[in-house]
């Protein structure tokens, strides 16, 4: 865990954790609890003191793996200046059954490791002595601080940046959440995380329900499979129509072998949520997507929640924003937490990925001219002009400072609009003359920038509110083969991110190709947290 969760815990402290539990003292002296046990007609009463604080160097030794959460530990119980926080006159409270619930329960948060030490700590919590064991006390402050961190922070700053990840990471109040968990209060509990999150957590149950009860069997094609089309009569489609049913895509499984118009629905509502186009032909490459395992979708799922871990929940705060998302090859413009256009785009192909970050939208660039790459110079337009001395000339292109540009136009590989967030990475979102690309499925062919199937929509709706700005005045801008800058009066959040698994607003679970292999490189990370 980070520094900064430190300064969370000192400053925010331990105080709230009293105030939620009713302690039954009898009275108080030099720092002391009276205990009283309630389960017996007759009052019984035992003395606690704080305890020495030597004994949590003792604990951690004994307990080693537990050690990276010793600096908060410490740093709480010198706040509570070295007093029990888990038990009170009754012995241990019931606040710390919701940390061991928590505890008992990781896998739903997709939390791929248990805590450490469970047994031992299994047979001290079952004891439920009203005298208080230091031991419990002080794994139950340390699984708390495990929980926290797993489940709030995920893997740390640099291991998500090797990993390609360089949105801004959340940093939730640990103690803040605390509050709210031990107060029992959903709506509070789920304001720490991107709502997302706690969508994916939802559907993960559902399929890890579906996986004990065995999953799905794959649809079994041989090599001569081609297409099926409605109408078609096979026993591959009755295997089909079981599939679709266990995930959802078909509300009843009727078993017949032709292919009906109820079939039908149910492939289209599986190619909508798998990123394939909306046609009712079944290809070889929709059975082999049918055919990934449930085992397999529970780990996408997963790591998509890991994910889900490093934005801060406040960032759809912003008025208006872009997000793209890179698996499925889509941007959409929110205003007013409204989603008001939805376009296709292309991003960078495996050897030019697009990189996961976030900017600020500040300009606007009509008729823009193309500065290209040096990267792009050395590998393709050096070598074509060796090949051929007139490539500049027949691609619209000049020498300009020392580098090569292309000329404004309709030709331009820039198309006619841009859109400049400035950053190191050099990605902007930007027209382009090759629309054929949108009719894709799979739409990785960039070196690194992000081509917008509806630039001229995304500028009408940025520039809506300046009447200066008409329709017609962009449209001429965008025609005039001289390239000019509009500055944003109010600079618009742009993120750019990487997820494979989605819920929708319809609460329909969308998977995506992981076209840079991202998911099992987070996937092995995971396994060794």
């Amino acid at each position: 865990m980070k520094n900064a969760s430190v300064s969370y815990l000192i400053n925010l402290s331990f105080v709230f954790l009293l105030s939620l539990t009713n302690v039954s003292c009898q009275n108080k002296k030099n720092n002391s609890i009276v205990i009283q046990n309630t389960t017996l007609n007759k009052q019984k009463s035992a003395i606690i003191t704080p305890f020495d604080s030597t004994l949590v160097t003792v604990f951690y030794q004994k307990f080693p793996e537990l050690l990276p959460y010793k600096k908060q530990a410490v740093a709480i119980y010198q706040q509570q200046h070295y007093n029990y926080i888990w038990y009170d006159g009754n012995g241990i409270k019931e606040t710390a059954a919701v940390i061991w619930n928590k505890i008992n329960n990781l896998q739903e948060e997709g939390v791929t490791i248990s805590a450490p030490y469970k047994p031992i700590f299994d047979s001290k919590y079952s004891v439920r002595s009203i005298i208080p064991d230091i031991e419990l006390e002080l794994g139950l402050t340390s699984y708390y601080l495990f929980y926290a961190d797993k489940v709030f922070h995920g893997i740390d700053l640099a291991k998500s940046r090797e990993l390609g990840w360089y949105l801004p990471r959340n940093k939730p109040s640990y103690l803040n959440y605390l509050n709210s968990l031990l107060a029992g209060t959903k709506s509070e509990d789920e304001k720490y995380l991107l709502p997302q999150y706690y969508k994916l957590r939802d559907v993960l149950k559902h399929y890890r329900e579906l996986e004990v009860k065995g999953g799905w069997n794959k649809v079994a094609v041989d090599s001569k499979f081609t297409i099926l089309k409605p109408g078609d009569t096979s026993e591959i489609i009755s295997k089909i129509r079981t599939r679709l049913f266990l995930e959802g895509d078909l509300a009843t499984d009727s078993k017949i072998s032709w292919y009906d118009n109820d079939l039908k629905l149910g492939i289209l509502n599986f190619k909508s949520r798998t990123g394939f186009k909306p046609d009712a032909d079944i290809l070889p490459k929709h059975i082999a997507e049918m055919n990934i395992g449930i085992n397999d979708r529970i780990k996408t799922i997963m790591v998509n929640m890991e994910r889900c871990r490093w934005i801060s929940n406040g960032w759809t705060n912003s008025n208006e924003f872009i997000v793209i998302n890179i698996p499925s090859f889509r941007l959409t413009y929110f205003k007013d937490k409204n989603p008001l256009l939805i376009s296709k785009v292309v991003v960078g192909k495996e050897m030019n990925k697009t990189v996961v970050f976030s900017g600020m939208m500040s300009y606007i660039v009509f008729c823009p001219y193309w500065n290209i790459p040096n990267s792009i110079l050395r590998k393709e337009i050096y070598p074509a002009l060796r090949r051929n001395k007139r490539y500049l000339a027949n691609h619209q292109m000049e020498w300009h400072d020392g580098g090569i540009r292309q000329r404004p136009g309709p030709n331009n590989s820039l198309g006619l609009i841009k859109f400049l967030f400035p950053n190191s990475n050099n990605i902007y979102l930007h027209d382009t003359p090759s629309k054929n690309l949108f009719k894709k499925e799979t739409r990785a062919f960039s070196h690194g920038c992000i081509r917008i199937e509806k630039p001229v929509e995304l500028a009408k709706l940025i520039l809506k509110d300046d009447p200066i700005w008409t329709s017609e005045r962009i449209d001429e801008a965008m025609h005039r083969n001289q390239e000019s800058w509009y500055t944003l009066k109010t600079k618009i959040p742009v993120y750019i991110g990487y997820f494979t698994a989605w819920v929708d607003n319809q609460g329909k679970i969308n998977f995506y190709k992981d076209i840079y292999q991202n998911d099992n490189r987070l996937m092995v990370v995971l396994a060794k947290e």
